[in-house]
């Protein structure tokens, strides 16, 4: 399916013409904004889901159980090494990258008090599905607003530049590989992690499609 073979992300009418610009267009601002608000609020579902954190965490946890350093240092040194390869790829960072922590850390502490608890597994299964689907779609927005990607957007869009693959497998690479690795690192998966594992790539190329078609932006290039 087209949706989920999206290789770029698409350039529409509001997006910025380039990732480090500083004064970027206003419909851009808000609509990358608007993006990471819906990235945070998705991040803070698959937290009060309870059954299991993203990839990147269990990859900090795993560094953190092997080093002995606490977790918010090994969550820092994770983000430090993950940006170090945008060198190599040649990814260009942008007030987008900077927001991206900011707007998304600030949302998670604002929504959290206000996810309700999921009563049984069923509930909590159903969190992390909506979780994760909610990230995705705030994903495609932001990315399209193209003000520069976060760490792991970052190294996804890099990535599928060097290899031409479909976004939605390159992020399911990414992320398996950073569950795989915090797993055997020490850290502890659990079904929301897998949940997100291979759910967040179709759920952020289905968006970037979405995002550019309900935008005017007719589709060819970009898939197969």
């Amino acid at each position: 399916m087209r949706i989920f073979k999206i290789k770029a992300v698409p350039i529409v009418g509001w997006s910025s013409k380039d990732a480090f610009n500083m004064r970027p267009p206003p419909i851009a601002i808000f609509w990358l904004f608007i993006g990471l608000f819906l990235f945070g609020v998705g991040e803070t579902m698959l937290i009060g889901a309870g059954i299991g954190v993203s990839p990147w965490t269990v990859l900090a946890q795993g560094v953190s159980v092997t080093t002995g350093m606490g977790i918010g240092a090994a969550t820092f040194w994770v983000s430090v090494a993950i940006l170090s390869l945008w060198i190599p790829l040649r990814q260009k960072p942008g007030i987008g990258t900077l927001s991206n922590v900011v707007i998304i850390a600030a949302t998670i502490e604002f929504v959290l008090p206000f996810i309700p608890a999921p009563e049984g597994y069923v509930g909590q299964f159903a969190l992390a599905v909506m979780g994760t689907l909610t990230v995705g779609i705030g994903s495609g927005i932001y990315l399209v607003a193209n003000l520069g990607p976060g760490p792991r957007d970052g190294l996804m869009t890099g990535l599928q530049r060097c290899t031409g693959q479909p976004i939605s497998w390159v992020r399911t690479f990414i992320e398996l590989s950073a569950v795989i690795c915090g797993w055997l690192l020490g850290g502890t998966v659990g079904v929301g992690t897998v949940v997100f594992a291979f759910g967040i790539g179709p759920a952020v190329s289905a968006s970037l499609y979405l995002t550019a078609r309900c935008s005017g932006h007719r589709l060819g290039s970009e898939a197969d």
